[in-house]
């Protein structure tokens, strides 16, 4: 290392606490609030990089840390390669008014080096690239987030009403993986809502025309149909392979029943309902340590309190 390059590492040294792989994954499995902080530039991450972190390189960190970590309070831990450039980070980081800011020592090297969990970055096609364009300008999304989205699996229980316009937004924001549960056929009577359908498809099965919609809006998904109803004998089964399931139903039954069966899985549901021009959307996450659906209403509501 150059002696003017050794000075200024050993100087943000002396300003900047170093954390080893151990203390960051205890104050992971402590559920501990921070933000970790990739410093790298962008073909290093090529390489992988640590699960959960945010990107920011060394050489754009004052134009856009605000960007991402508006509260300056927050928590920072950051990492490079070995260390060193981390910490030359962490001294700006602090003098930009980031008080609690630390340093991975041996950066993402170390990490690697230790077995613990790599993430590597999604590798983007020209189709794709456009079509997510958008996305990637959102500091809540980027590349990142786009690649988790790519990545994750969807359970939709229906394809009416509700079901119509939730597949077909998160087939657009470029969910992976969508499961279309419903049993029922097109109805010419479906058609002023459900959107998913066409006037041609009355008669088929609504997975099927569901899955004809998606695969013409967005080609990366992949559609996996269910034409059949959830019963207590195959709801654990059909649910344990998806991160989430969204609940378009329209009957009490099925809505307990999918509480008890995410419950025991930890898998978080959202509850939409609609009746005329009001609707709801309640995310339930016991295992996240919030209430189940059983707790806030014990009992069931006879079946004509659900109004068709």
């Amino acid at each position: 290392m150059p002696a003017g390059w050794k000075d200024l590492v050993d100087s943000a040294r002396k300003v900047v606490p170093e954390i080893t792989v151990a203390d960051l994954e205890a104050k992971r499995r402590r559920g501990e609030h921070f933000v970790l902080m990739d410093v790298r530039e962008d073909e290093e991450r090529k390489g992988g990089y640590i699960p959960g972190a945010i990107h920011v390189s060394r050489g754009m960190l004052e134009f856009k840390v605000t960007q991402v970590v508006a509260d300056r309070a927050t928590p920072i831990v950051a990492y490079d390669a070995g260390g060193n450039r981390s910490l030359l980070a962490g001294k700006v980081l602090k003098d930009l008014g980031y008080p609690d800011v630390v340093s991975l020592q041996g950066g993402f090297g170390a990490w690697r080096a230790s077995g613990a969990k790599t993430a590597k970055e999604h590798t983007w096609t020209a189709g794709q690239l456009e079509r997510y364009s958008r996305h990637f300008m959102l500091k809540e999304v980027g590349k990142e987030g786009q690649a988790r989205l790519l990545d994750a699996k969807v359970l939709c229980l229906g394809a009416g009403g509700l079901g119509s316009p939730i597949a077909l937004y998160l087939a657009a924001a470029g969910v992976g993986t969508l499961g279309v549960v419903d049993s029922d056929v097109v109805d010419l009577s479906n058609l002023q809502r459900q959107i998913l359908h066409t006037t041609d498809r009355i008669g088929v099965s609504k997975v099927e025309s569901a899955a004809k919609t998606i695969n013409a809006l967005n080609p990366d998904v992949r559609v996996v149909p269910h034409a059949y109803r959830l019963t207590p004998e195959n709801v654990m089964q059909v649910m344990k392979d998806y991160d989430l399931v969204v609940d378009g139903a329209d009957n009490f039954d099925t809505r307990y029943m999918l509480n008890d069966a995410a419950f025991f899985l930890k898998k978080p549901i959202v509850h939409g309902s609609i009746f005329q021009f009001e609707g709801q959307v309640t995310t339930i996450a016991p295992h996240l340590g919030g209430p189940c659906y059983r707790c806030m209403y014990p009992e069931r509501p006879p079946a004509e309190f659900a109004p068709g």
